[in-house]
């Protein structure tokens, strides 16, 4: 079991630590519902240094990276990100990331903690165009500051005008007293608010000063499982649930980050799939009734004959209702269409809708 860089500081505030893709992380301090609702009204701070992170760098690294990935990269400019996913040969996806260009021929991508050796032998199994490739996964941390308060709780930590990065933009600028850190305007929220990323050996510095500049603005530490609800409540996917190797961008509802301007590994299949339209899709559900649907539960229709399964479920703190994501034939996935969940025992009437859940 690995730790990150802040593990005794996350013991030392009492949080419940679980074993989660291979690191001893805090799921959560105060419990779920607080943090949940710390991170939609004011700010909170989130340890996600388990994630992964690669610098591709050299002539050929926009190459390789467009060889790799289903977005195409060539449209980001220095100080852009952008989501993405690395599509494997048979129709599924090895991982999602983002992708940021730091310089002209330097990338930086943020891969998944649970896939970090997967993702890495990925890409150098398709690197035939030397471009050169370092893993910082052991030696970077990252802070994410999410909430609807982070900018005006921040802004003393730095000379960057942390009011005028634009969603999925970032710039490498001072923070909490040390300088070159790459402050994102990016997270998994939908809240709001910055990621940073800093060195191992930086990260409690960065930790203690967020904590001390939030104080005023209600800042709390929050752990995985208010992660996980937030993003749920937003209709993010999450590798492992909702996509992995067996589903495909275009029915996991992902085409949008799907360019078919350029070749990619295994772009012609999906291609063709997104044009005959794909044999199942992701969709998000409300509950009619009260329950919480969990991940594994079988969808069924009208006469409980299964349909899919949910792949990600919680009772959602901002919407107040049960809510999931999970797979379905195209006849069942249009928003409106009445579906049932099967919990236990009990069949209970769900609702297709739009997503995201939450709406800010």
């Amino acid at each position: 079991m690995k730790n990150t860089a802040l593990t005794e500081v996350h013991e030392s505030l009492g949080a419940k630590m679980v074993p989660f893709a291979g690191f001893n992380m805090p799921v959560q301090y105060e419990g779920v519902t607080i943090e949940h609702e710390t991170v939609r009204n004011a700010v909170g701070v989130f340890d996600v240094s388990h994630m992964g992170e690669f610098l591709i760098e050299g002539p050929n690294a926009l190459d390789l990276i467009q060889k790799v990935s289903s977005n195409d990269a060539s449209k980001l400019a220095i100080g852009k990100a952008q989501y993405s996913c690395l599509p494997n040969d048979y129709g599924g996806i090895v991982d999602d990331l983002i992708i940021y260009r730091i310089k002209e021929e330097t990338y930086l991508l943020v891969v998944n903690a649970s896939n970090i050796e997967k993702d890495w032998n990925w890409i150098q199994s398709k690197n035939d165009v030397d471009a050169t490739m370092r893993n910082l996964s052991d030696d970077y941390a990252l802070l994410a500051i999410q909430g609807p308060k982070a900018v005006e709780a921040m802004q003393s930590l730095t000379r960057q005008d942390l009011s005028t990065i634009k969603f999925y933009n970032f710039v490498v600028g001072d923070f909490a007293g040390i300088d070159y850190l790459i402050i994102s305007a990016t997270g998994y929220t939908g809240s709001g608010g910055f990621e940073i990323y800093c060195k191992n050996s930086e990260v409690e510095q960065v930790w203690n000063k967020v904590l001390e500049a939030g104080a005023d603005y209600g800042i709390k530490p929050i752990g995985l499982a208010a992660r996980d609800t937030l993003r749920l409540e937003m209709g993010y996917c999450l590798y492992g649930n909702d996509i992995d190797d067996t589903t495909s961008p275009i029915e996991a509802g992902l085409s949008w980050i799907t360019k078919f301007t350029k070749e990619f590994t295994n772009s012609e299949a999906l291609q063709a799939e997104k044009k005959r339209g794909p044999e199942r899709k992701l969709i998000g559900f409300e509950l009619d009734d009260r329950g919480i649907p969990r991940q594994g539960y079988d969808i069924v229709d009208g006469n409980g004959n299964i349909i899919g399964n949910v792949t990600s479920g919680t009772m959602a703190p901002s919407v107040g209702k049960g809510i999931g994501l999970g797979y379905v034939p195209p006849i069942f996935a249009d928003v409106g269409s009445k579906i049932h969940i099967q919990i236990r025992k009990k069949t209970i009437p769900a609702t297709v809708v739009k997503l995201p859940f939450y709406k800010n």
